[in-house]
């Protein structure tokens, strides 16, 4: 006569998956890409010290830069790629993103939606108080034409990753096209390089005041991607970097 198990050995059951646009749901995958946080903030010291001195990767810098500057890209077009990293420009983009994932959890009535948009706009407040004091003690002088000295790291580098990096970060959660989600972030690798390069041909920074802020912006974002996992609109919807 078959036994009916008793109700103590039965199988827990399944937790319930968190409902989409539930804010402070945690996703339980690990965050994988906050193991690269220790290896950017020490490139960044690595390339801070490099920038400091007369170093033979310095020097193969600078020569670098000339010859990037001596490249067939007309001045018009680099002038236009540089001026894209500008606050002015940059920012706002990072503004009308904010308010627009603000009326979204808004609508859909979250309770936390402010989270999100505050973070992206802190870490992009963030920029000027990590780069200004790098500046002033590295002291770093620009290409040949360029007054002065503190262009170590790119300031305008800085602004556009991290300003278009957040405004895409932000905008992942809500997209559910795997492929836009994708391309979206392709789009902003290559325009946040663009831009860098558009710096360098301008004669405005060398290669490694780019790179230095690359590594410096690529921690903030990690930051950021970290924070929106925990206060996303949904624990199943990861920030996703193909």
């Amino acid at each position: 006569m078959p036994t009916v198990p008793d109700q103590q050995d039965a199988p827990p059951p399944r937790p319930e998956p968190a409902a989409p646009g539930a804010f402070g749901a945690r996703s339980s995958a690990p965050a994988r890409p906050a193991l690269l946080l220790g290896p950017l903030v020490l490139l960044f010291a690595f390339l801070t010290w490099q920038a400091a001195v007369d170093t033979p990767l310095r020097r193969a810098d600078e020569r670098l830069g000339k010859a990037v500057e001596g490249s067939r890209l007309p001045e018009g077009a680099a002038e236009f790629l540089s001026d894209l990293g500008s606050f002015a420009v940059a920012v706002p983009v990072l503004l009308a993103v904010a308010a627009y994932v603000s009326w979204r959890a808004l609508r859909a009535g979250l309770p936390r939606w402010w989270v999100p948009p505050l973070a992206a706009l802190v870490t992009m407040a963030a920029v000027p108080l990590l780069v200004v004091p790098v500046k002033e003690a590295v002291g770093r002088t620009g290409p040949p034409g360029m007054a002065g000295d503190g262009y170590y790291p790119s300031g305008h580098t800085a602004t556009a990753a991290v300003a278009y990096g957040a405004a895409v970060l932000l905008l992942l959660p809500w997209l559910h096209n795997r492929y836009l989600r994708r391309e979206l972030t392709i789009a902003c690798l290559l325009l946040v390089t663009a831009v860098s390069f558009g710096l360098v041909r301008r004669g405005y920074h060398w290669p490694l005041d780019v790179a230095g802020s690359w590594c410096l912006s690529a921690a903030l974002l990690l930051g950021l991607a970290a924070l929106l996992r925990r206060n996303g609109p949904s624990a199943e919807v990861r920030v996703e970097v193909p």
